[in-house]
């Protein structure tokens, strides 16, 4: 068998980076584009972040009235990009493509570009700073005039917030523990078991290693680690290093000064039969009356079975909403919250540069390239505003009942209903919808949960399954707990309101809202 080389033609897609940039921009949230936003500033220097002053727009008016020959631009006055709500509706992205006076033409970079003289006049001449004067001359001088010691004066304000909101991290539990362990006076050997145990419980308090391996880790007796063991069990929160729910529940009702009690013998010999409708059962079983029986499951119903999650560590999610919904007359107006967001322009500097005679080829590629990387960046950030707009307006005209009159008029609609209206791919609007936020007159809502499915009444319009679950879990919230509602029975009250499902279908919405059957919701007083 020999090696030989051979060509053949083969068609296959290539995402270029701008095409995967604008992808990745389109399902980022608004914090995620902020760090990306940030992240370019730093790494492109021909990208400039401009300050809302009124002195820096009124120049940037004069530039770009230079640069635009009179053609229409994308770029607000200060070369940012600015979303007109009023032409984003029914905007052509191919119109973007020609956009800026700073965009470069066909053969890869602007033709022109304008030096400070020539943008605001031969008498313009930019103010300078003297330096001199932002030297504090009392406070750079003082140890050098000043013969002997002298104290630093501070500024302290009574209302300055305390030391203990400066930590670097909250306290987590094995470091809670660990304290408690340090006040305690017990031998070196059973406080080094102790560290150990510690080290092996997760988070929600749970021992996840068994004594006997412990025992052999750290080469001592069985006896010694239980001894530890239970030393963690009485630290706050009390059942951190339990081995299951039943250890954990124990432990609290005996650190209550509750351990002789009927309900430390129900969670130890009857755990199984702690349910309601198993109580008539569990009374005639140990001998005790349904009074008592529901009193001591009062009690056991108090207690925290996963003592170790009010000091979870896990990093809270941030909401921000990007988009505004507001209605303002009979319309409703859409708008992006760019607060927080930097506005960004491409440099008149190193434009400038391009134009200077001693800036050499090298400098040159260098800045036509990061131009071209800048000028995708903003193409992308606006292209996912158009896109964004265009989504929300799609979902305003569907859903507009529901932001008049509130979550019981919500319409069924899928993502491949918006796809077809504004001419998209069906990816590109899940893109669009995820972990996006709209501050409307209903509350922060997140886009994706405008979409659900929906069925079909006895008078042939749609309900969204949204509200059927709605109805389901208002029937269970008002019934008699101790007659509960069964899944035949809500069939059958839903039908009388002309929605037809079977008690299947009623059961497996009920475990979708996480809602115990009606066996397990009764109650016996």
């Amino acid at each position: 068998m020999s090696l030989k080389l051979q060509t053949s033609l083969s068609q296959k897609m290539i995402l270029t980076p701008q095409l995967r940039q604008r992808i990745e921009m389109l399902q980022m949230t608004s914090l995620e584009l902020t760090d990306l936003i940030q992240t370019e500033l730093i790494s492109n220097p021909i990208l400039e972040e401009v300050e809302s002053n009124t002195e820096e727009r009124e120049i940037s008016d004069n530039i770009l009235d230079q640069n635009s020959d009179g053609a229409e631009s994308n770029f607000d006055a200060d070369n940012s990009f600015n979303h007109n709500d009023s032409d984003n509706s029914n905007s052509d992205f191919s119109d973007y493509e020609n956009y800026s006076a700073d965009a470069p033409n066909e053969n890869g970079f602007k033709e022109e570009s304008f030096t400070e003289a020539e943008t605001f006049g031969e008498d313009f001449t930019p103010e300078k700073a003297d330096p001199f004067e932002e030297i504090d001359y009392g406070r750079e001088f003082q140890d050098y005039l000043d013969p002997g010691y002298k104290t630093q004066e501070f500024e302290f304000k009574e209302d300055a917030p305390s030391f203990e909101m400066f930590l670097s991290k909250a306290e987590s539990l094995a470091d809670h523990l660990e304290f408690q362990l340090s006040l305690q006076p017990i031998s070196n050997e059973l406080a080094e078991i102790a560290d150990f145990i510690i080290g092996n419980i997760d988070g929600d308090g749970r021992l996840k290693i068994s004594v006997d391996e412990i025992a052999e880790v750290m080469n001592c007796s069985p006896e010694k680690v239980e001894k530890a063991r239970q030393l963690v069990l009485s630290f706050e929160p009390v059942g951190c290093g339990a081995r299951n729910v039943q250890e954990c529940l124990i432990a609290q009702l005996v650190a209550g000064g509750n351990g002789e009690s009927l309900a430390v013998k129900m969670i130890a010999n009857h755990f199984t039969d702690l349910q309601p409708h198993r109580l008539q059962h569990l009374s005639k079983d140990i001998g005790v009356s349904l009074e008592d029986l529901s009193s001591q499951l009062q009690l056991i119903r108090s207690l925290e079975p996963y003592p170790g999650r009010c000091y979870s560590t896990e990093d809270p999610i941030y909401v921000a909403p990007e988009i505004y919904i507001e209605k303002i007359d009979d319309d409703y107006v859409i708008y992006f919250a760019d607060d927080g967001s930097p506005r960004l322009r491409i440099s008149q500097t190193y434009q400038s540069m391009l134009k200077q005679v001693e800036t050499n080829r090298e400098t040159k590629d260098f800045i036509k390239d990061k131009v071209r990387s800048a000028v995708d960046l903003l193409r992308n950030i606006e292209h996912r505003r158009q896109t964004i707009y265009r989504v929300v307006e799609c979902i305003i005209q569907k859903q507009s009942d529901f932001l008049e009159k509130g979550v019981q008029f919500i319409k069924p609609m899928m993502l491949k209903d918006v796809a077809e209206d504004i001419g998209m791919h069906l990816s590109t609007i899940s893109r669009v919808v995820n972990r996006k936020y709209a501050h409307t007159p209903q509350g922060v809502i997140e886009l994706r949960k405008f979409f659900s499915e929906g069925m079909l009444n006895e008078d042939g319009e749609e309900v969204s399954t949204r509200i059927i679950k709605l109805k389901i879990k208002k029937l269970i919230e008002e019934e008699d707990s101790r007659k509960p509602i069964t899944d035949d029975d809500m069939a059958k009250l839903l039908s009388k309101e002309g929605i037809k499902l079977s008690r299947r279908t009623v059961a497996k919405y009920r475990d979708q809202m996480q809602i115990a059957g009606s066996r397990e919701r009764k109650t016996v007083m």
